[in-house]
């Protein structure tokens, strides 16, 4: 992954209104890393979950701009060249992705959806907030590794621990 100055990364999920929200947002609002992240679902909700969003504002994260959009959009011409793609839902894991210009290193890493909870207001929160602490630890031990000096096998080894184990991959 040498001679990248900033690495493109697409979050994948069947909705997109929730679980790949929530890891757009929060990558995007690393400062200093090299990052760039989007998120997409394979039959989007068509908005984003108002929880997510609750759970970002709670965490200062900026939501102007977030929408529930489908894959398709970078699969394109003209679309951003992805360095990775990340399933976080067992569905889109399963479903026939696009081809992605460039061959990017893909890994699923699965979490609950919260989207789907059924309870109070008050366990529905709590449900998403374990949701976004999973995601965030995955997002920073992912961040934090030293992807200019890993060759590609070291690094696609890497990333699919981080979705099976993430004590493991840090």
């Amino acid at each position: 992954m040498s001679g990248i100055e900033s690495y493109n990364v697409l979050f994948l999920c069947t909705g997109n209104s929730a679980r790949s929200i929530l890891a757009e947002a929060y990558l995007n609002s690393l400062q200093g890393k090299p990052f760039k992240a989007y998120s997409a679902g394979s039959h989007p909700a068509g908005a984003v979950n108002p929880h997510a969003l609750e759970v970002l504002r709670t965490a200062n994260i900026p939501v102007e701009g977030l929408r529930s959009k489908a894959w398709d959009e970078f699969a394109v011409p003209g679309a951003p060249q992805m360095q990775f793609v990340f399933t976080v839902c067992d569905n889109a894991a399963g479903e026939v992705c696009p081809i992605w210009p460039g061959q990017p290193m893909t890994a699923h890493w699965p979490f609950q959806d919260p989207a789907a909870f059924k309870g109070s207001d008050v366990e529905t929160r709590a449900v998403f907030l374990d949701v976004f602490r999973q995601i965030r630890t995955r997002i920073d031990i992912f961040t934090n590794l030293p992807l200019r000096s890993l060759d590609k096998l070291a690094l696609q080894k890497r990333i699919d621990e981080i979705g099976r184990d993430p004590a493991k991959a840090s």
